[in-house]
């Protein structure tokens, strides 16, 4: 399989909760994976073991060099933290770039940015897609994700992606 040609931006949360479900691996698929300073101090503070994966999983540890004026003023708006702050800024740096996020403010500031975003949800399913992990396998870790991880999500929204995926995938 030919590795998807896309720089990551990684915010604390994707990487904490694919650790949890020990799915890290999926990320293997992306050429680099840029965790901000803030969020690696982040994932330390919290899931210290995930970053044990560093090497194998291509992941650059970067501070913002360039602050953008977009993301300041984006910031109150939608009450964005540190992590998130510096990863908007790096992918307003690194021009197409994709933001791996699972927080709904920051996937808003991002799509106010024109940057694409998505989630350990999305990360998950793109592996079918990408046939890198069968459905069954996709579904198993989609169900484990109240139990295993520490991923705030909806049910029924949880129980939505798990329908889309068992009809259309």
């Amino acid at each position: 399989m030919e590795k998807t040609k896309a720089i990551v931006i990684a915010d604390a949360g994707p990487i904490i909760h694919l650790d949890e479900l020990n799915s890290l691996s999926l990320l293997t698929g992306f050429d680099k994976i840029i965790i901000p300073e803030t969020v690696w101090h982040e994932v330390q503070h919290h899931r210290p073991q995930a970053l044990h994966h560093a090497a194998d999983l291509a992941f650059v540890r970067l501070s913002a060099l360039d602050f953008s004026p977009q993301v300041d003023a984006l910031t109150p708006i939608y009450t964005l933290h540190a992590g998130e702050q510096e990863a908007l800024h790096l992918c307003v740096e690194f021009k197409n770039s994709l933001l791996i996020t699972d927080d709904t403010a920051a996937r808003l500031a991002a799509k106010s940015l024109g940057v694409a975003a998505h989630g350990t949800l999305g990360i998950l399913v793109r592996t079918i897609r990408e046939q890198t992990r069968s459905k069954s396998e996709v579904l198993e870790l989609l169900r484990a994700i109240p139990t295993q991880t520490t991923l705030h999500i909806r049910a029924s929204l949880l129980a939505e992606v798990i329908c889309k995926v068992e009809k259309n995938t």
